[in-house]
């Protein structure tokens, strides 16, 4: 099996990478943007299966000729079986934003992972096979006040991962959406200081993995999120204007 990861940094996708190498030997690409923080994931999955072959890249997420260059690297190798796209940035935007950091989260949260995820599905189709996993979350279903940017960026992943999806039907090529609730990451910081209870990032990793295992098309992590975010999306707009989130 030949993974490659981008975002290999992230909690989430470190722990999927564990998953994968428990069940059996395989290829991994990493890529990732922190050189320090890659290596010292890289080495730890080497150790925990001699028998895989795990590389690492590093790059400039938002550079299409980086994209391009490394999806085509990744190919001319041999097919790839998953493409798992992790990557993603959330600012404390209680105070506002300023506008060259609004771009960025945009950016980093919805172009990039769009741009990656074209760039292999246009191999995927030439060969009829592959997976594409784009972990998005459950703040694109509905944008509160607290991280807005954000969730209406992963809104965007969510209409892109259905387009697509939709535009590959009988290609062969799968398109797998995850959406994480509120995870016990570096990311959730504020969450968890409030107090508020976080999903480990093991749960997610192995809700992410038999999702992407299943090829299906939307993955809650955990699976409670999907009924939470059912009520959530159908409450009337003025009880949900009513709610500090």
């Amino acid at each position: 099996m030949k993974i490659v990861v981008i975002g290999a940094t992230s909690g989430i996708a470190e722990h999927c990478c564990r998953l994968w190498l428990a069940e059996q030997p395989a290829e991994l690409i990493l890529v990732a943007r922190d050189g320090a923080k890659l290596e010292k994931i890289a080495t730890d999955l080497r150790v925990r299966s001699p028998a895989s072959t795990v590389s690492t890249v590093l790059g400039n997420f938002l550079d299409p000729g980086f994209i391009r260059s490394l999806v085509d690297g990744a190919v001319a190798t041999g097919p790839v079986d998953i493409a798992l796209i992790a990557h993603g940035w959330m600012p404390d935007q209680q105070a506002g934003l300023d506008l060259a950091t609004c771009e960025q989260v945009l950016a980093i949260n919805a172009v990039s992972p769009v741009l990656f995820a074209e760039a292999f599905a246009a191999h995927f189709a030439k060969v009829g096979r592959g997976t594409i996993a784009i972990i998005g979350s459950v703040a694109g279903d509905v944008t509160r006040k607290a991280n807005y940017l954000y969730g209406a960026s992963k809104a965007l992943l969510t209409r892109y991962a259905q387009g697509l999806d939709h535009r590959l039907i009988g290609s062969g090529v799968k398109v797998v959406l995850i959406k994480p609730g509120p995870t016990d990451t570096p990311m959730a910081a504020a969450h968890r200081a409030s107090g508020r209870k976080l999903a480990s990032v093991e749960e997610v990793a192995r809700a992410t993995v038999r999702g992407i295992d299943a090829k299906r098309a939307v993955v809650y992590a955990p699976a409670r999120w999907a009924l939470i975010m059912l009520v959530v999306r159908h409450l009337p707009r003025f009880v949900f204007n009513r709610l500090n989130l």
